[in-house]
């Protein structure tokens, strides 16, 4: 952390006041700074000196300040020493050969011990053909949704009501790009309102949503498809 950062978080004990020397989980601005940080490093960008004198007090300059950096790198032709972003602490290094890969983990240890981050043996997985990342499945067949993390959004109930509705639609939207024809659903579920899921409710409504179901699924028994109605889109 810079000097001024340093003294801005710093927090009060019975033993005295205390300062953080490296950015610590909590404080709100952590992620985007250290997203910022880790893109200068990937990318090659000139480490900005700190800040003299008095840290607080001081103005701040953006062009020179190392507390505001750009948000986005520039595109000034520089290439990332891993060939793209990363996200945040999550880094995944992929490449076409077991040489390029030694190339590109030695390069993200180079800047590693430029800019004073440290890696977690630990936590590190090497040279593997199979990764979760992200939520999804990463391998040389391309990109896949994890399994565990879908039977979490298959046992979801249909909303019955506006908020939950659009916690639902929140929920899937990770994965849309894996659901089939997603965008046609969503379009007609979005345009729904608070007076429909009334009108929905009604026990006249529940009814025919159960018969229409049961239709549904005697259509499908009759043509051999082993899939079974699901009263979630029937409601929908």
């Amino acid at each position: 952390m810079t000097d001024r950062a340093r003294a801005i978080s710093a927090f009060i004990t019975p033993f005295g006041l205390f300062e953080w020397n490296r950015m610590p989980f909590g404080l709100k601005n952590a992620p985007q700074i250290y997203q910022r940080m880790l893109d200068n490093a990937l990318y090659g960008f000139t480490r900005i000196p700190r800040l003299e004198g008095d840290p607080v007090s001081k103005q701040l300059d953006p062009k020179t300040s190392p507390d505001l950096i750009p948000a986005e790198p520039k595109d000034d032709g520089k290439k990332s020493v891993l060939g793209r972003r990363s996200y945040i602490d999550d880094i995944l290094i992929t490449a076409e050969s077991w040489d390029h890969l030694r190339n590109r983990v030695e390069g993200l240890l180079d800047v590693c011990d430029e800019w004073n981050l440290s890696i977690s043996v630990v936590k590190s997985f090497w040279g593997k053909d199979q990764v979760e990342y992200l939520g999804h499945k990463v391998s040389n067949h391309g990109l896949e949704a994890t399994p565990k993390d879908l039977s979490a959004l298959t046992d979801l109930s249909f909303p019955g009501s506006l908020r939950a509705m659009q916690s639902f639609l929140g929920s899937l939207n990770y994965y849309s790009k894996f659901i089939e024809d997603y965008a046609i659903y969503a379009a007609v579920l979005y345009e729904l309102r608070e007076v429909d899921f009334a009108a929905m409710n009604k026990p006249e409504n529940r009814s025919r949503i159960q018969d229409l179901a049961a239709a549904v699924g005697d259509d499908m028994e009759q043509t051999g498809k082993p899939a079974e109605a699901d009263i979630r889109w029937i409601r929908a």
